[in-house]
């Protein structure tokens, strides 16, 4: 415990974001640096505690307090080979997590948590900029061949965990470059590709094999990949989106999330794309409230939008913990991401009920303003339209934002035949293993949508399984 009367002598501290008039004019990320005494004071607001609930709520199982005690003592080198004891990309991790760490910090049941994610974040900054961060070969090679679906968090995970026992290991991604959602689905500021760019080249110096434009199941054969590779790991996401079903659904305008933010960000990035799905100087309404939706909401800042509403079904979350959220589940509260910061534009308790157009192009969405009353048979309360709270807006551009129904069924996954869920994820068992021998998965694609920290701790687990299922053994560590 670096400092026993930290958490009483210094209150949370977070960085500042840029001025928002300055950053909304560029795709750079928002976040000032912060100062390394700074960050040494909000180290020391660890207690050490002697059940660190943080454990618990961190799926990779990072050993949080050991590397709090590490940067309040200068000690980053030692810092960062304990954060990659269970965190291969904790650079991801600490820009892109919601941090359910945080949550569960001891400290948060009566005061603010430990700012974990930005220590976390700090300290793999710190090692890239110091030269620490150096790839990992193998000292032997096994023999053995496998490839890997899905280059987003848990696909890049599993990945890295196998070539670094000796495995070769080639991943295959559907779209023109590698990253998943990390590449055209996070926008540019929330996290600049230069982070993802320069972990994928310690991972090919360590001897993974990256493939591009190459969909399992349609321009690659399946069988061909049962064939030729030992073992398959397949990482490919729960991209199916929630569809609005409404009349007028049909309408020219009306966009699912990822059709649009990829684009964007692809263009960002100095790319091309035809016919690009634009917000500049239109009526935008977003249907979602999750960070998906504020994703949706920086870009169309960015991009000119004429107005920008965002509607979300369900009720405005309170500003604190209900009482039956208690510490240390994850805390439904409400709250402000930097892109609602640009633009505070959420709408509560709102239904869709149609969409109208002219020439079969969007015109308008119509809505209903909800009631939420207790529910008879107990549990979550039930919407009721509220009399007479009908009312329409002008929309050029519907973003659905409305979260994802699991993964894409057709191609690959029809063709393996591996068995799936109630819920139409991809079934593993206990060893991460699909029902189609060697055939293992990982992420979203089994998980169902989640977070980016579950993503990760999936992809390692499923090496473990893989090594495990060739080997006879392994010296991997699982994360769960």
């Amino acid at each position: 415990m670096g400092k026993p009367t930290g958490f009483m002598e210094a209150t949370r501290e977070l960085p500042r974001r840029r001025l928002v008039e300055e950053r909304v004019k560029d795709w750079n990320e928002v976040y000032l640096p912060f100062p390394d005494d700074k960050l040494k004071t909000q180290a020391a607001r660890c207690m050490d505690c002697g059940v660190p609930f943080c454990h618990t709520g961190c799926p990779l199982g990072n050993i949080i307090p050991d590397w709090n005690d590490l940067i309040y003592k200068n000690r980053w080198r030692e810092a960062i080979d304990r954060l990659h004891l269970t965190n291969n990309f904790p650079e991801f991790t600490g820009r892109l997590c919601p941090a359910p760490c945080e949550s569960s910090c001891v400290l948060g049941i009566n005061e603010p948590a430990v700012t974990i994610k930005l220590i976390e974040q700090s300290i793999i900054d710190r090692a890239w900029q110091e030269g620490w961060v150096k790839p990992q070969p193998p000292e032997k090679k096994t023999g053995k061949k496998i490839a890997v679906v899905g280059s987003g968090p848990a696909g890049l995970a599993a990945a890295q965990q196998l070539a670094r026992v000796g495995h070769a290991v080639t991943v295959f991604e559907r779209a023109d470059a590698i990253g998943g959602l990390m590449r055209y689905g996070i926008p540019e500021f929330k996290m600049e590709k230069k982070v993802l760019d320069r972990r994928l080249k310690q991972m090919e110096a360590e001897g993974v094999t990256f493939v591009v434009s190459a969909n399992i199941g349609v321009t690659h054969s399946v069988d061909d990949m049962r064939k030729n590779f030992d073992a398959i790991v397949l990482c490919g996401g729960a991209t199916h989106g929630r569809d609005l079903t409404v009349p007028g659904r049909e309408l020219k305008g009306t966009h699912f999330a990822m059709e649009y933010l990829p684009q964007s960000n692809k263009v960002a990035l100095g790319g091309k794309v035809e016919s690009q799905i634009l917000a500049t100087g239109k009526h935008v309404i977003i249907i979602g409230g999750g960070d998906t939706g504020a994703d949706c909401l920086g870009t169309a800042i960015r991009q000119g939008a004429k107005s920008i509403r965002n509607f979300e079904l369900l009720p405005k979350p309170p500003n604190e913990r209900a009482t039956g959220n208690p510490w240390p589940q994850w805390p439904t509260i409400f709250r402000t991401s930097s892109a609602h910061e640009e633009s505070e534009c959420r709408d509560y308790s709102v239904q869709t009920t149609k969409l109208t157009g002219e020439n079969g192009v969007l015109k308008k969405l119509h809505a209903v303003r909800l009631n939420w009353v207790p529910n008879p048979a107990g549990g979550p309360p039930k919407p009721e339209p509220a009399p007479g709270a009908e009312f329409e807006v002008e929309a050029d551009l519907i973003l659905l934002a409305m979260g994802f129904v699991g993964p894409e069924k057709p191609g690959m996954l029809t063709q393996l035949g591996v068995k799936l869920t109630e819920r139409g994820n991809v079934f593993a068992d206990e060893n991460k293993m699909t029902s189609v021998p060697g055939v293992f998965t990982a992420g979203d694609m089994t998980r169902g949508q989640s977070l980016i920290v579950w993503a990760i701790a999936e992809g390692r687990n499923a090496a473990w399984g893989v090594d495990r299922f060739l080997m006879g053994e392994t010296t991997l560590k699982k994360s769960f």
